[in-house]
């Protein structure tokens, strides 16, 4: 059975490109860069500025692709599932955190960092905003693996539970980031591009 790419997004070198049309651009810092994006878009979650940095990035991604899709209108949430990957896990925050515990002297954890130091944190951020209790999955890649995220894709929306899938890439090194994400449907609406490995790269590389 095929599947479509309805929509996707990509979020790297201070540029938001949606479905190939550069939407949002500000040459700036990573942070700057996405707060000023989530007021560009009208975004309202002040959860969004406790985030870190990765969480930032896939919401904004998620948030952009779910307005739209209109996926929340069209599927249940059991119905849509997450799968995200990248290369460097939470490395990013992971270092923020050992900056609060490694000296003795100045022995500060945080909690509000902590609690970031695990990469599907932002599946959860993602599915909280959005009421979306499908099924969900975070993998860390050596880099962007199209043949990895077409596999588990499709295998969910071989099941009659999945009718929808949000995946992509997303990765955050210090002010290094890359984000691709895009939505997957059992139906062609638009019409989209057919789900397979070498549209999946294509359209990775070509933005």
């Amino acid at each position: 059975m095929k599947n479509f790419i309805s929509r996707y997004c990509i979020v790297r070198d201070s540029k938001i490109n949606l479905n190939g049309k550069i939407i949002f651009e500000q040459e700036t810092d990573l942070n700057s860069f996405l707060i000023n994006a989530y007021r560009k878009f009208n975004i309202n979650y002040a959860k969004f500025f406790k985030m870190d940095l990765l969480c930032k990035l896939a919401f904004i991604g998620s948030e952009i692709l779910v307005k739209e899709t209109g996926m929340l209108s069209k599927y249940k949430g059991n119905e849509i599932a997450l799968v995200l990957s990248n290369r460097a896990s939470s490395l990013d925050t992971d270092r923020n955190y050992l900056k609060t515990i490694e000296n003795k002297e100045n022995y500060f954890p945080s909690p509000s960092v902590f609690v970031y130091t695990l990469p599907n944190i932002m599946i959860g951020e993602i599915s909280i905003r959005n009421k979306i209790t499908g099924e969900n999955a975070f993998f860390v890649s050596e880099k962007f693996d199209p043949e990895l995220l077409f596999n588990y894709a499709n295998s969910l929306l071989a099941s009659d539970k999945t009718n929808c899938v949000l995946t992509g890439w997303t990765d955050v090194d210090k002010e290094n980031y890359d984000a691709f994400i895009y939505l997957v449907e059992k139906t062609n609406p638009y019409p989209g591009t057919e789900h397979d490995k070498n549209q999946i790269s294509a359209l990775y590389y070509k933005g």
